[in-house]
């Protein structure tokens, strides 16, 4: 039987996969507390056993049916699921009506997130990984299109037995119907949409499952009548373009199964970045300065741990509702220095201490992945280096942005930088918005400002947008 063909085309149609790990800051506790299994488990970001501040950053099935939401407050989670250590000791609380509550344990993710890419990788030459807990897989050369549904009951299968946590997966001849495929069935889903069905699976769809289509497009296109894929594949591309240019076309395309995108690898991350936002806005200048001593912390230590150095350190302060600042500073050459990250954050910060601030982010940047010697920080201490460099077209030593607009100062240049109450990882160069992919490479996720911070299963996006 001849390889199925992309429409228009002589090409044999790509296999792509993209596998979805269901619930896996969950998944993660039930591996180590087998004892949770079946029950309702919440995962809280800024969050600390016993305390209500924070936020979601994931609520299990058996949490969700209590109306429990990622990115929502603990505070409010609380009130409809309480903590079941409490409802054991309070005769108005229902044992059987409360849920298990546990802090994010990012190391503990990622080495079990590991575990999973080596199978992934061992199951495909072409892998993309877009956060901790999902990756596109290009299997177009050693998986024909009768063979896949098999192949991929059986990468499941391996997940399932040799790391002990479930996946779904999607499986179509494009990125974004793969995306979209390994959500319709959650959890623990397989889902195939074969060549020449993608325009059929999306049809009815809600329009926002289009790639590119975040919750502010898809209103403008309610305005014209259009609320599913399949009325936006049929619209009149004229139209769209008027109204939205040229990406009024690229989302039609997709509607259609129109999807060119390959399955590239990820290359080096561009930057290193934690954020977290405080419980309300906060004007203590010394609470913030905590805050930020732990954040740069945090990040010299996955700057080491990925035995890497950077020459540019900055930091992200949001004050209400959404007022968003970048303030960074850039060396003379690339360190590893946890001392200075903090210092220098601090200084940056010192611009903020009378602000009222509702998120912080401390960021590293410029990494050099390199084995050299580590730059001398003579010029950054104030001698004639620094400005050599302005001299010279290099960085400036302080750049500054405010709500993604590059404010320029004597000794300023541009420095190019989600959700409420949530600790992320975030690359500052995502504003407010959440999903993976910042690179504009394949993920699946909206590419407007109006994306949201959560993924397909609900679940609160920590990974690093590299």
């Amino acid at each position: 039987m001849d390889a199925a063909r992309l429409p228009g085309t002589s090409q044999p149609a790509q296999v792509v996969a993209h596998v979805d790990m269901d619930c896996f800051y969950a998944a993660c506790e039930r591996r180590r507390e087998p004892a949770l299994e079946g029950e309702p488990l919440v995962v809280g970001m800024g969050y600390e056993g016993g305390e209500t501040h924070g936020a979601v950053a994931t609520a299990s099935y058996e949490a969700r049916e209590f109306g429990v939401e990622s990115a929502m407050a603990i505070s409010e989670a609380l009130e409809r699921l309480p903590r079941k250590v409490e409802a054991v000791d309070d005769p108005d609380l229902s044992v059987e009506e409360a849920g298990h509550y546990r802090s994010v344990d990012l190391d503990y993710y990622e080495a079990v997130a590991g575990e999973v890419k080596e199978i992934i990788r061992d199951a495909a030459d072409v892998v993309r990984e877009v956060s901790i807990d999902e990756a596109y897989l290009d299997v177009t050369e050693t998986v024909a299109w009768d063979d896949a549904e098999a192949w991929a009951a059986d990468l499941k299968a391996t997940i399932e037995s040799e790391v002990d946590v479930a996946a779904s997966v999607g499986l179509a001849p494009t990125l974004s119907a793969a995306k979209v495929a390994s959500d319709r069935e959650k959890p623990d889903g397989l889902v195939v949409v074969r060549p020449g069905e993608v325009r059929e699976f999306f049809a009815d769809l809600p329009v926002e499952e289009v790639h590119g289509v975040g919750p502010v497009t898809a209103r403008e296109l309610a305005g014209l009548g259009i609320e599913t894929a399949g009325d936006l594949a049929d619209a009149d591309p004229g139209t769209l373009d008027d109204r939205f240019g040229e990406r009024g076309r690229e989302i039609r395309r997709y509607a259609r199964g129109e999807d060119t995108r390959a399955v590239t690898p990820k290359g080096d991350p561009k930057s290193l970045s934690r954020e977290s936002a405080f419980t309300e806005a906060v004007d203590d200048p010394a609470e913030k300065r905590r805050k930020v001593e732990t954040l740069a912390a945090a990040v010299a230590d996955r700057a080491h741990r990925k035995e890497v150095r950077y020459q540019t350190i900055g930091i992200k302060v949001v004050e209400p509702p959404y007022e968003i600042h970048t303030r960074a500073r850039s060396l003379p050459g690339p360190v590893a220095d946890a001392d200075l990250v903090e210092s220098v954050a601090l200084d940056l910060l010192s611009e903020f201490a009378d602000a009222a601030v509702r998120k912080v982010g401390v960021r590293v940047s410029n990494l050099d992945f390199s084995a050299g010697e580590q730059a001398s920080l003579t010029g950054f201490e104030g001698d004639d280096s620094a400005t050599e460099t302005q001299a010279e077209g290099g960085r400036t030593p302080d750049e500054r942005t405010e709500n993604g607009r590059t404010r320029r100062d004597a000794a300023v240049a541009s420095s190019p930088e989600t959700s409420d109450g949530q600790i992320s990882l975030t690359d500052f160069e995502r504003g407010e918005a959440g999903t993976e992919g910042a690179d504009g490479e394949p993920s699946g996720e909206t590419t407007e400002g109006d994306a949201d911070t959560t993924q397909s299963d609900g679940q609160a996006s920590l990974g690093d947008f590299e």
